[in-house]
């Protein structure tokens, strides 16, 4: 145990070394940020719920986009009847009716115009009694009055995505996010600017004492939303740009242990008791060496649609016998002959206590830098089935993110963000692993200490 110590105080004097160790200090700390902050269950319920994201915009770059711009990039507004600004008026009329008027202020004040509309109106009446009839008008900052939609019957809730409306885009003569906020919409769609200022979104109708207008929002639709964006149903790609830390980390670690580890002891076992048993382990491994590992987990994972665990057992399983077993052998051979188990042999000890208590630890130092340098190989292992759809369906990961974006067509709309960032993380994750991989190879390496 000292001597390993020692060994690993040696990464000292290796900078790639301390770089690796800040790369795999930095997955960790966000692999627990993750897991604190949003525990698994309510990672996959938000992955999934439809109804999590309708706030979200669609398609929205990430917030750091505004520092390569000279402009200020819209984000989402929602404002609605609980604003302070609001205002709800009632005006009584003959026969039992009475007039009611909804203000609702936006505060727009970015370059760009925004990317969708979206609102939603509560109401309150009693049963058997027609539904009143609404009408929508929206004010611009300069004072002029767009009619949005006219005589809606309302219902108990509804929601109206403005964008939609044929009517208005006809009117308009162009989508209503360019309509309703552009100065002038008589100049060419290039040349349009959106007007900064205050809008109002009004809601009018009369209706009978008994009915209630309960709530009015509106959803303005920015173009950049959060520190990573969104996709193309509206989820926030923080959300597997964290978790993606916390499952590949795991993925790796435990797959490079069960694999790493069980080809050390088995090859440990079959060396020491040679025979049949070696040439039966050496056999296998030959076997499995020729066997194309990552188109059996395709085949298996296409067939049986495995979750994460699942794959994990069927690496675990197929690296047992990998190309490790011929190294650890050789290292044995040497290791066997020599002097010191003859003398175990010689007081009694038996051949697991030998194998178990003298010849693996003898060995176990030059398993570390072999597991270290292989743990990307399985987080890459495991981006790979993502990016092919072939993962876990219901987990948000690196390689999930990646197989979203190529099959939307995230490079050519332009939304190289979509793909980019859990490419860069992967990236770092893997090369931080292999700096400290190599240190550690030179320095339980004789030979290659020398060089």
């Amino acid at each position: 145990m000292k001597t390993l110590l020692s060994s690993l105080r040696q990464l000292r004097r290796y900078p790639s070394a301390l770089g690796g160790v800040v790369l795999i200090f930095f997955f960790v700390v966000l692999s627990l940020y993750a897991v604190i902050t949003v525990p698994y269950s309510e990672a996959v319920r938000i992955w999934s719920d439809h109804g999590e994201r309708l706030a979200t915009p669609r398609l929205a770059r990430p917030v750091w986009f505004d520092w390569f711009t000279s402009e200020r990039l819209p984000r989402t507004i929602v404002a609605g009847l609980a604003d302070e600004e609001a205002t709800l008026t009632e005006e009584p009329l003959e026969d039992g009716m009475k007039r009611v008027e909804a203000v609702i202020p936006i505060e727009y004040h970015y370059d760009g115009f925004p990317s969708e509309l979206r609102m939603t109106m509560g109401w309150s009446f009693e049963p058997d009694v027609p539904r009143p009839l609404v009408s929508v008008y929206w004010r611009k900052p300069d004072g002029e009055l767009i009619l949005i939609t006219e005589d809606v019957r309302t219902r108990g809730a509804q929601t109206v995505y403005i964008e939609t409306l044929e009517e208005l885009n006809a009117r308009l003569e162009m989508r209503p996010r360019f309509g309703l906020f552009a100065v002038d919409r008589t100049v060419p769609r290039e040349e349009r600017e959106a007007m900064q200022g205050t809008y109002e979104l009004i809601v009018q109708g009369e209706m009978r004492e008994g009915h209630s207008l309960d709530d009015v929002s509106l959803t303005v639709y920015g173009r950049v939303h959060g520190a990573a964006g969104t996709d193309h149903r509206r989820r926030d790609l923080l959300l597997p740009i964290l978790w993606g830390a916390p499952i590949g980390l795991t993925f790796g670690i435990l797959a490079a242990i069960g694999a790493q580890m069980s080809t050390f002891v088995l090859a440990g076992i079959g060396t020491w008791f040679g025979g049949k048993l070696e040439r039966a382990f050496l056999w296998i491994t030959q076997v499995n060496i020729i066997l194309p590992m990552l188109p059996i987990l395709i085949m298996i994972s296409h067939l049986y649609s495995p979750r994460i665990w699942t794959i994990l057992g069927l690496v675990i399983a197929l690296n047992i016998f990998s190309g490790s077993m011929f190294g650890y052998r050789a290292m044995f051979l040497q290791l066997k002959e020599s002097p010191y188990f003859e003398s175990a042999q010689a007081y009694g000890a038996g051949n697991f206590r030998i194998i178990f208590r003298y010849l693996l630890p003898r060995i176990a130092p030059t398993l570390l830098p072999q597991f270290v340098m292989i743990v990307p190989t399985f987080v890459f292992l495991e981006a790979t089935l993502s990016v092919l759809g072939l993962g876990d369906p219901y987990l948000p990961t690196w390689g999930k993110m990646i197989n979203d974006g190529y099959n939307q067509g995230a490079l050519q709309m332009g939304h190289y963000y979509w793909i980019v960032q859990p490419a860069i993380l992967l990236m770092g994750l893997g090369f931080g692993f292999a700096l400290v991989g190599y240190a550690l190879d030179r320095i339980f390496n004789p030979r290659l200490r020398e060089l």
